[in-house]
């Protein structure tokens, strides 16, 4: 039998995943923004959310389309 590969090898593999609903930490890390800044956003509604239970995330995918829609608009 073979090597069994080690999880990096999967890892590498894998296609990269977009995720459609993120916390506002994971957002703001993938961004490069401080989180208070993106917090802040939110609480202000210029991040569309999409609400859970208690939990509130931001809506990745609505984000997406209305900035491509924002960009054709000029």
């Amino acid at each position: 039998m073979g090597d069994i590969p080690k999880f990096d090898q999967f890892t590498s593999m894998a296609p990269p995943m977009s995720a459609t609903l993120m916390s506002r930490e994971k957002f703001a890390d993938m961004i490069g923004i401080p989180v208070g800044v993106v917090i802040a956003w939110a609480d202000r509604g210029y991040l569309p959310l999409y609400r859970i239970g208690k939990y509130s995330l931001i809506n990745v995918a609505l984000l997406h389309k209305q900035c491509l829609a924002r960009e054709f608009s000029l």
